[in-house]
């Protein structure tokens, strides 16, 4: 793939396009620096397309065949080629040259597969070496100027590097398909939403990073997310059995030789993760940058540079502030205090109100954490997000001690983060009551948690059941909790199974050192059990239309089709999930296979489509709604980026974001969205000669019975708190 890209590059070159490039770019730019003075104020499509140049014609991919093959003859050159000295030591002229790397066979499982591995000397080498710089290719870092808009399915984004506008798997084709078939206006919301998120300039918090830095050269500090080097690494027992140990002393010598190996490979992979992002943070200290956006095949959107972006851990979100500053205004000090006290996890079911005055009551905590944060008191280490509490106790230092605190200028990100959004898109479709006052939809004094409301839920059902006499009932009093419920909660909307929420439960529960073990497998079946019929009692709206999307795409699949929809804001949206597809290329050094469940000339995998569907349809309402919202602060003049649900800008434009995201909410859901899909799937899938056909039919029935909807006043959510907060 990098070969083919450096070829679309170098084409580029080759054919004066750079030269005419530039020329348009700068020309970009200067429109874009001056959008403020223009009197009618223009999106950044419309600037570049108004400077007219012709749409030179986008080099299609090769065929992922092609790619393999290519790219399997440059590793055979690689191995045939390369070459080191045995002995560095040895003089020129008598060294004799071996290869850097080596083809070998290794079973996995009871597969043969070939590794290309380097020369221990190699490696010895390069720790030797300890080379002090990392190369990294142009995509995969973040911009120094603007990113292009985006203005088509392959034209956006990175100046000369060719970038998906739908990020999929290689070799999977379907999604380039369907786009490049629409007519370009119905995607121009997703993307100028796109070009809007890329266009959000960014700056490294030093502060911060100094910080880390010193603990990553130290020995790191893996409860603060530091990750430790290698020297860290549980050792491996050295000590020689006995010939006469028993078989049980073997097996146990070699767990605990594989659990050691298993957490030194993990250690080596979250170091070296963090390595990157601090190597690029340390990089572009003193830049200002840009991360060009581009979207999965749900529309959700995601940051084309990967080692370094807000969609990160929370180490990676401190590290990361606004580069436009605003003035905290009246209100902005506010939001700063109850934005640190969210990050804390402490008040989650407490009202605005009591999270600022009990901001107000830790300031001396607040203070000391920015000002010695590794040798004072360290409140901010007991956040549930530390490294971006203890950036923003830093951000409330400086704005408290400012001459004039709403003159004071932030570039803190703010964030709103909705409340289960998937369940609260379910409860908006199917208009539940029910549903929408437990996840806020509906206004409330304090804070609605539709995790502790479903724990209560299942505390009631165990209770009758210890009464019965149901063993496991018992044993479980005193442990649902919350936490316990959570995660099943949170995913049951995404789809999870009850195998995977079994799985869930069980980890939670093997947590809690007082619950006797030996119980984990039966009361982690029961609790599954008991969350399903707790959410069928609670969100009954949610529950229909969650089975009639599965079972929808449970009978087009039959039909021999993928699922195919299209978003409320015109992406059309079909999902890759297809039988494998085997494909072998054989000669050079050994035969390769692999396999390509992109392939839309297999069959559906009828499971994954029925499983996906409800799923992926409510990441497509979340999508559209977070595009929605990005316009309309755009239209604002807010600066806005978002982490799928969650929502920032900056601490003075906090309510604006919040309006606007009520507003678009409401206006969204204010679609029939149902009935547009049930008429958008009879058409693409009920009509022309197979209409007649049996499955045809009973498709037709069910696609028809769209799920009745309650009497939920969507209106409601304007006034509503806690909707995103």
């Amino acid at each position: 793939m990098r070969i083919f890209n450096r070829h679309v590059v170098q084409r580029k070159q080759l054919t004066e396009e750079v030269q005419a490039l530039q020329w348009r770019y700068f020309k970009y730019l200067h429109l874009l620096a001056s959008d403020t003075e223009v009197a009618v104020s223009c999106l950044p499509r419309q600037h570049w397309e108004a400077l007219g140049a012709p749409e030179v014609p986008h080099e299609q991919p090769w065929p992922l065949t092609v790619v393999v093959q290519l790219g399997k003859q440059l590793a055979e050159v690689l191995v045939q080629t390369v070459k080191m000295p045995s002995h560095l030591a040895q003089r020129q002229g008598t060294r004799k040259l071996i290869p850097v790397l080596y083809h070998v066979y290794s079973f996995r499982s009871f597969r043969q597969i070939g590794i290309l591995k380097p020369h221990p000397a190699f490696m010895q080498l390069l720790e030797t070496a300890a080379e002090r710089t990392m190369t990294f290719e142009a995509a995969e870092v973040p911009m120094l100027c603007p990113p292009l808009p985006w203005t088509s399915p392959h034209s956006g984004a990175f100046l000369l590097s060719p970038t998906k506008l739908m990020r999929s798997v290689e070799g999977t084709t379907q999604h380039q398909r369907l786009l490049e078939s629409c007519p370009p206006t119905e995607l121009h919301g997703a993307l100028d939403a796109l070009t809007q998120l890329g266009n959000c300039a960014w700056r490294v918090n030093g502060r911060v990073l100094d910080l880390v830095l010193t603990l990553f050269n130290a020995k790191g500090c893996p409860q603060l997310g530091v990750p430790a080097p290698a020297s860290e690494a549980p050792r491996p027992p050295q000590c020689r059995l006995p010939t006469s140990a028993s078989p049980e002393r073997k097996a146990e010598l070699r767990r605990e030789l594989a659990r050691c190996l298993k957490v030194a490979r993990e250690m080596h992979s979250l170091r070296t993760d963090a390595l990157y992002r601090l190597s690029l943070a340390q990089h572009l200290r003193h830049r200002i940058f840009w991360l060009p956006h581009n979207m999965d095949f749900r529309g959700r959107t995601y940051p084309c540079p990967p080692h370094f972006n807000h969609l990160g851990s929370d180490l990676a979100r401190a590290l990361l502030e606004f580069a436009q500053g605003r003035p905290l205004g009246p209100h902005g000090l506010d939001w700063l205090k109850i934005h640190l006290v969210n990050l804390t996890g402490l008040k989650k079911r407490e009202s605005l109100q009591a999270r600022l005055a009990f901001a107000d009551e830790v300031m001396k905590d607040i203070l000391d954490s920015a000002d010695q944060p590794m040798m004072g008191r360290k409140w901010w280490m007991e956040a549930d997000e530390p490294w971006q509490a203890l950036a923003c106790c830093m951000e409330i230092a400086q704005a408290v001690r400012a001459p004039n605190p709403a003159a004071y200028v932030s570039h803190f990100p703010v964030h709103q983060d909705g409340s289960c959004n998937g369940l609260q898109h379910y409860a908006a479709l199917g208009r539940d009551s029910v549903g929408a006052a437990s996840v806020n939809l509906v206004p409330s004094d304090v804070p609605q948690d539709v995790y502790s409301s479903v724990a209560a839920q299942v505390e009631v059902f165990r209770k009758q059941d210890a009464e019965r006499g149901v063993q496991v009932a018992q044993v479980l009093e005193g442990f649902i909790s919350r936490k316990v419920v959570k995660q099943t909660v949170m995913t049951v909307v995404y789809g999870v199974t009850r195998y995977g929420g079994r799985l869930q439960i069980e980890k939670r529960l093997r947590e809690l050192s007082s619950f006797p073990q030996e119980f984990v497998w039966q009361a982690s079946h029961y609790l599954v059990r008991q969350v399903f019929n707790s959410l069928q009692e609670m969100f009954s709206g949610t529950r229909a239309i969650q089975r009639w999307l599965a079972e929808s795409a449970r009978l087009i699949a039959r039909t021999g089709l993928a699922v195919e929809w299209v978003t409320p804001l015109g992406i059309p949206i079909i999902q890759p999930y297809h039988h494998d597809s085997k494909v072998s290329i054989n000669g050079g050094i050994q035969s390769l296979t692999f396999s390509n469940n992109g392939d839309t000339s297999q069959k559906p995998n009828t499971l994954k489509q029925k499983n996906g569907f409800p799923p992926n349809f409510i990441h497509s309402l979340d999508s559209s709604h977070m595009m929605l919202t990005a316009l309309h602060c755009y239209r604002k003049g807010l600066t806005f980026v978002s982490v799928h649900d969650c929502f920032w800008t900056h601490a003075a434009d906090v309510p604006i974001m919040n309006q606007v995201c009520r507003e678009q909410f409401i206006r969204l859901h204010s679609q029939p969205i149902l009935h547009d899909l049930s008429r958008f799937l009879v058409e693409r899938f009920c009509s022309g000669p197979k209409s007649t056909n049996v499955r045809v039919t009973r498709l037709l029935d069910m696609l028809l019975s769209v799920p009745k909807t309650g009497t939920f006043n969507l209106e409601q959510v304007k006034h509503s708190t806690y909707f995103f907060s």
